[in-house]
């Protein structure tokens, strides 16, 4: 093996709170500094050398991923105004091709599509496979077409930073315009008019915190702030209602929100104020015209209900009007107002579920029996994820959902609202055959520390797993297996097949989502029980759920590999230094690994408002303490208590050059100081030197990278023989 690189080390001193800790490697932060980059070319040529043994097995890995994907593909069309929207993918080409056909009045039944061929009429929107020409990457961050479907806008990404570059295009064979603006975040809306549109700037920390409104065939320069948020807590979004009558700015942070909002038609005036933030108020809003022609407002808030209750409010009512109550446990995650129903998105039984509600005709488009009068989308197996897929359309009688499971390939269905029934439009194909019922899911329940009940999804051969009556799951031998968690800003991390999962299912390696606190699978007390100071619960959750897999014998420490991005990565961190003896190697994506010191810069991106998750550590004694605690990169340790050298998984860590939302350096730290603990540890850094949070931008370079991964996680857990 080749020796790994190394760094000089420049101590630097961090002191807060009558603490002082000294950073050897704070210099690798000046991503201008040739030296840093030097050592990260340094680091991937390593890691290149180290793995070139397992090439064979990751060009094996790489075409099994290519030869189970449909690669020149359709997506189901979707209805919006006059015409069907869809993507193509064509095989050798990286990025997706959108494009548009017109419609059909009345006809809801979407066209079929030759995946090789072209429809009459079809019109191309954005080949981003001609945009990134010339480009070794690309993310498009805004696609907007206006209402009256003669212009898209659209903003490109070249680097990875997130800052936007937006030209506006004509669709309906008008002369082009000059119109480009640059440095413009996520966030997009068209006016009614189809001449005024809004969007979001970032201030110097990546915090969307400005909404500009733009003019077609003006200056950049001329336009106009409508809107700035000045405390550095709260970000700002901009978008559209789903009947394109108002345009709404959503002003929140992590704990509290505010709506501003604009008669569509009317661009140039003011917003108004729907109801002023009150600190720990969350509230998310739909507005729509009942078929009386009253104006409603719906509100899904936790005002009184920790799992957030629905609420509606008329323009002529004073008072808000409870719909649904809260339910414990269950989170109420949003509403979408159509114009003869609600499609209500929440967690059931720790899955997300989509409750479907008709709307009445009269004077009351709700009633007293919502939600006696709604039903839930189905799905075949448990667990399962239901959720809303594309419904571009405000008057239509079905609903688009999307349903998957860690067995069960993606399908869009359409829902007929008022009798049920599922309208299947596409599923998923997995070329080469895929016997579902050669696999088995489940879940199972960990007791933690405190006696709560940690869900584990699971997903196996079934040959290789005994299955109850009851539909549990046991093991019939210790197996390899791939843990996988997150655990932070209540996030769900929901059963979902991957046909790339199958290279590993197929080699006899079980793979299990720990869905621990922090994430939002059980409800909004769920999240609360691992953040802030109660942070460490996260990360002890995820070793009690190691630690049973092995006891209960589907696994051993020998034979378990644990794997988690960006916050995951603070976690899989978190639990190296907690039970290292526990894993074989460990897979850290983009991880948020050097916590405290990141918490402690306000200068850089995303701290201030990262501090109602995490607490601010300059600021508080306390939340210093806690974070201090855990920071896995200020927690490596070379000895254990009884003084025995301690030895840490291998470990394949990656980060982006690019990145804006975790540092370049603190995975590259990271793996300096696990080396330096032990010269026999085994840890090894992969840069993007083009990309940013999310990795490559190419589906071709994103299937190579994770035929890199998961050769190296079988070699480590399930090498053969």
């Amino acid at each position: 093996m080749p020796n790994a690189p190394k760094a000089p080390q420049r101590p630097h001193s961090i002191i807060r709170h009558d603490d002082e800790r000294t950073d050897p490697y704070y210099w690798l932060m000046d991503r201008e500094n040739p030296e840093v980059l030097e050592h990260l070319r340094s680091e991937n040529a390593y890691l290149a050398e180290s793995l070139a043994p397992l090439k064979p097995l990751e060009n094996e890995l790489f075409d099994e991923i290519k030869r189970r994907i449909e690669e020149t593909d359709i997506s189901v069309p979707v209805l919006r105004g006059a015409w069907w929207y869809f993507e193509r993918t064509r095989e050798g080409l990286d990025y997706a091709i959108s494009c548009r056909v017109p419609s059909v009045a009345g006809d809801l039944t979407p066209p079929s599509i030759d995946p090789l061929g072209t429809l009459e009429g079809e019109q191309v929107i954005l080949d981003e496979n001609i945009e990134a020409q010339g480009h070794d990457f690309l993310s498009v961050g805004v696609l907007a077409v206006s209402p009256d479907d003669a212009w898209v806008a659209v903003g490109t990404d070249f680097e990875g930073h997130e800052r936007h570059r937006v030209t506006v295009r004509p669709l309906a064979g008008q002369t082009p315009i000059d119109d480009e603006l640059l440095d413009v975040y996520y966030g997009f809306a068209w006016a009614g008019d189809s001449r005024h549109f809004f969007y979001t700037r970032i201030d110097d920390a990546m915090r969307p915190w400005q909404v500009w409104r733009h003019e077609l065939t003006t200056a950049p320069e001329d336009d106009v702030l409508v809107y700035q948020e000045d405390d550095a807590q709260f970000n700002v979004s901009v978008g559209r209602s789903r009947d394109d009558a108002v345009i709404v700015i959503h002003v929140g942070s992590s704990s509290t929100t505010e709506v501003r909002y604009l008669d569509a038609q009317r661009p140039t005036e003011g917003f108004s104020l729907l109801e002023a933030r009150r600190h720990g108020i969350e509230y998310g809003v739909e507005h729509f015209v009942d078929a009386r022609n009253k104006t409603w407002w719906l509100k899904v808030t936790n005002e009184e209900a920790t799992d957030f209750r629905l609420l509606a409010r008329g323009d002529t009512d004073e008072q808000w009007r409870e719909l649904i109550a809260e339910r414990p446990g269950n989170r109420l995650d949003g509403v979408d107002a159509f114009k003869s129903f609600l499609a209500i998105s929440e967690r059931y039984d720790g899955c997300s579920a989509v409750r479907l509600v008709p709307i009445l005709d009269g004077e009351d488009p709700f009633g007293d029996d919502l939600v006696e009068r709604s039903h839930f989308v189905e799905a075949d197996t448990n667990p399962s994820t239901v959720s809303l897929s594309a419904n571009a359309t405000f008057d239509t009688p079905q609903v688009r959902v999307m349903i998957t499971s860690l067995v069960t390939p993606r399908l869009v269905a359409d829902v007929v609202v008022a009798t049920g029934e599922r309208i299947l439009r596409k599923q998923q194909q997995v070329l080469g055959g895929y016997d579902a019922s050669q696999y088995v899911t489940g879940r199972l329940w960990v007791s933690a520390s405190d006696g709560i009940k940690i869900p584990v999804s699971i997903v196996a051969k079934r040959s290789l797993v005994n299955v109850k009556e009851d539909g549990q799951l046991s093991a019939t031998s210790p197996l390899p297996l791939l843990l996988y968690g997150y655990g932070s800003y209540e996030i769900s991390i929901d059963p979902a097949f991957s046909s790339l999962r199958l290279s590993l299912l197929d080699r006899g390696v079980v793979f299990a989502i720990a869905h621990v606190r922090g994430g939002g699978e059980m409800g909004r007390s769920w999240y609360e029980m691992g953040k802030l100071s109660q942070k460490p619960t996260t990360f002890s959750d995820f070793v009690r759920v190691a630690r049973q897999l092995v006891s209960d014998g589907w696994s051993t420490p020998d034979q378990l590999a644990a794997r988690g991005g960006s916050a995951g990565g603070l976690l899989m961190g978190a639990v190296m230094n907690l039970a290292p003896e526990l894993f074989k190697c460990v897979v850290a994506e983009v991880p948020f690994v050097d916590a405290l010191t990141t918490m402690l810069d306000d200068t850089l991106p995303l701290t201030i408002g990262e501090w109602e998750e995490w607490g601010n550590p300059d600021a508080s004694a306390s939340a210093y303490r806690t974070m201090k605690s855990y920071s896995p990169y200020d927690n490596v340790r070379g000895h254990n208590d009884d003084g025995s050298a301690r030895h840490y998984p291998d470990v394949f860590v990656a980060g982006g050059l690019n990145d804006s939302r975790v540092g370049f350096w603190e995975p590259a730290k990271w793996v300096l100081r696990l080396r330096d603990a032990n010269d026999a540890n085994v840890a090894y850094l992969k840069t993007e030197m083009g990309a940013g949070h999310g990795g490559p931008s190419g589906r071709y370079d994103a299937w190579r990278d994770e035929a890199q991964v998961l050769a190296f996680v079988l070699d480590e857990i399930a090498p053969r023989t």
